[in-house]
């Protein structure tokens, strides 16, 4: 079957001579007799096995992550629990120290009531001993507990009830103090966790927040570089075709250009069917072709060679981005754990300076108190010392203050050496 530029051509310059000559076949049929090499077969198998496995591994990579997610996820819901529980726990707490305080105000109270009675106790004892041995005296009872008693008897027993009132007083007084200060306590506690589930909040936003920012920028990046794949994939397919298209004209216009190009090639046509009568002619002309048709096979391995190198240079490329990208991979990750472990070392060494401010700080404390003790105890020798005074002790008295002076302006000295090492190690935690 003749292509149809053969058939156009041979419609215009058709003469009564052309119908006995057999037909060429087109270019698809053509191209269909031209198998692959074995070896474009072999690299493309492999390279498919490739994506196969490479598939396969970021399938497992992807199932990996996502249970790590999901763990992560149920730690999270697990610490949430936890938090829940310790709150109730605390809620508990609060609760216990309420109705211990309460029950501390009704021991109060029953020993207000029980020292009440021991008072009466004792009145009635006395009473009855006291009526017992002065027969002279006359004793009434107003009441059910209250007597008629003499000023001294009243003073003993106002003086009993004075000292379980002020016994009382103490308790309740203890009382009230250790109310407060718990009070206190849980104020101070709630305000911690307070603040600390505010910071973590905050934290979390923070998290979150960068998350999805770097989520956004991955969806764009990954936008951009599928987009711009797809658009490389079709201008290499748009190239692909148009050299395709190229090939194949050029090849029909050579198949036409051999058959139908001039009027020689007319008449070479009429020399042609003379010479196709005789068998001389006919083996010439194929021949010829055979010859054209492994000249364009040639050519045609030539270009897949060609485009199979193109191919392997773009694959050499494509793995070394990759290999720069696992590297800056690792880079990032080993960045990231330095700085992890610089900033694990930094917090050690800034609790091992508080640690040690406290130390010190309540070293200064302790050796303050022992000089203040010391001037102190100065004093008390200089007061002793002046109650002590004689005529004769002018001289010893100077000597003893010059000495007290020396010694006072000595302590002052070593106290501000303490503040001004006290301030400098509360500079250094601050800059830390």
């Amino acid at each position: 079957m003749p292509t149809p530029r053969a058939s156009s051509r041979s419609a215009e310059s058709r003469s009564p001579s052309q119908e006995d000559f057999t037909p060429l076949p087109s270019v698809s049929e053509r191209f269909a007799h031209l198998n692959p090499s074995h070896d474009l077969l072999e690299y493309y198998r492999k390279k498919i096995a490739d994506f196969d496995e490479e598939h396969e591994e970021l399938v497992k990579r992807l199932e990996k992550y996502k249970q790590t997610y999901d763990e992560q996820h149920q730690l999270q819901w697990e610490v949430c629990s936890l938090e829940e529980e310790i709150a109730e726990l605390q809620k508990a707490l609060s609760d216990m120290q309420v109705y211990l305080f309460q029950e501390k105000e009704q021991v109060l109270r029953l020993c207000s009531e029980n020292d009440r009675l021991k008072l009466r106790w004792a009145v009635l004892r006395y009473c009855s001993a006291k009526a017992s041995t002065d027969s002279g005296t006359r004793w009434c009872f107003q009441h059910r507990y209250h007597t008629k008693l003499s000023p001294p008897e009243h003073k003993y027993v106002m003086l009993g009830k004075v000292k379980a009132l002020q016994a009382q007083i103490e308790e309740q007084t203890r009382l009230t103090k250790e109310q407060v200060q718990a009070l206190l306590e849980d104020r101070r506690i709630q305000m911690e966790e307070a603040e600390a589930r505010h910071q973590k909040d905050q934290d979390k936003i923070k998290a979150v927040t960068e998350k999805l920012h770097k989520t956004q920028n991955l969806l764009y990046e990954s936008t951009r570089d599928f987009l711009q794949l797809k658009f490389d994939a079709r201008a290499s397919e748009k190239a692909w075709m148009a050299e395709k298209d190229s090939l194949l004209r050029k090849l029909g216009k050579d198949l036409d250009h051999l058959a139908f190009s001039t009027d020689s090639g007319q008449k070479k046509q009429r020399e042609l069917k003379s010479m196709f009568q005789a068998n001389d002619g006919t083996s010439k002309l194929h021949s010829r072709e055979i010859k054209l048709l492994q000249d364009k096979l040639v050519q045609e391995k030539h270009l897949s060679h060609m485009y199979r190198e193109q191919c392997l240079s773009l694959e050499g490329e494509v793995a070394r981005i990759r290999e720069e990208r696992d590297a800056g991979k690792e880079l990032f990750q080993e960045r990231s754990e330095k700085m992890g472990k610089r900033l694990k070392m930094m917090t050690q060494r800034c609790e091992a300076l508080e640690k040690r401010r406290s130390m010190e700080v309540e070293g200064f404390k302790n050796d303050i108190k022992q000089l203040q003790q010391k001037l102190k105890d100065v004093e008390k020798k200089i007061y002793k010392m002046a109650l002590n005074l004689g005529p004769d002790q002018d001289l010893a008295i100077l000597r003893e203050v010059h000495q007290g002076n020396n010694l006072t302006r000595k302590i002052q000295g070593e106290l501000k050496d303490l503040k001004a090492k006290i301030y400098t190690l509360e500079d250094e935690l601050r800059h830390c």
